[in-house]
């Protein structure tokens, strides 16, 4: 199949993902995450990006997918995940021939529609093309001193990913709206 710009297709179709895709979906996460090669800190990369076994993992704790087709082939893939009060944008991969066709805004738009919590995404600092597509699609950048009371509340990654990572919302949070929101989460339970 021949990459083609999805405008001038029928929109693409957005579904959820089906454990018979799990080889697909791999393939395409890392296919994609080629680009932090040589980008994210050494120490934080590894082949493949991500294993089989992980996304099997991430999806047994509670990462729903989605997957966006053209021509009935599944092309991009992006995970939700409730995580107390929020939920968290996980995992948002498109091919490589894909990429700014539309197919990432497809994934997000629909994921977006579907909340009414407050959403976060974290990604890599150094991941300058990733920051940028969230902030075309509302995402803003936490303050700097929040960054890191949010990634240990609603995430489980190592502190050497909290130093060279970065938190975007929707809505935008003040340092104190994000403060409040943590101790909501808390005191939910």
């Amino acid at each position: 199949m021949t990459p083609r710009d999805v405008n001038t297709l029928p929109s693409p179709a957005i579904r959820p993902s089906r454990s018979d895709e799990i080889d697909i979906m791999t393939g395409i996460i890392n296919a994609a995450a080629e680009a932090y090669r040589g980008v994210i800190p050494p120490d934080r990369w590894h082949e493949p990006y991500m294993p089989e076994a992980e996304l099997l993992s991430e999806i047994e704790a509670g990462v729903r997918f989605v997957c966006c087709e053209i021509d009935d082939a599944v092309v991009g893939v992006m995970g939700i995940q409730t995580v107390r009060n929020v939920d968290l944008i996980r995992h948002a991969y498109t091919l490589p021939g894909y990429q700014g066709r539309g197919v990432g805004s497809a994934l997000i738009a629909h994921l977006r529609e579907r909340t009414e919590r407050p959403v976060l995404v974290g990604t890599w600092a150094a991941a300058t093309w990733a920051v940028r597509f969230y902030e075309r699609h509302g995402f803003r950048l936490v303050p700097e001193d929040l960054k890191p009371l949010l990634l240990r509340t609603y995430w489980r990654i190592p502190e050497r990913q909290i130093e060279t990572s970065v938190v975007l919302t929707t809505p935008q949070l003040s340092r104190e709206d994000g403060v409040r929101l943590v101790e909501n989460s808390q005191q939910r339970g």
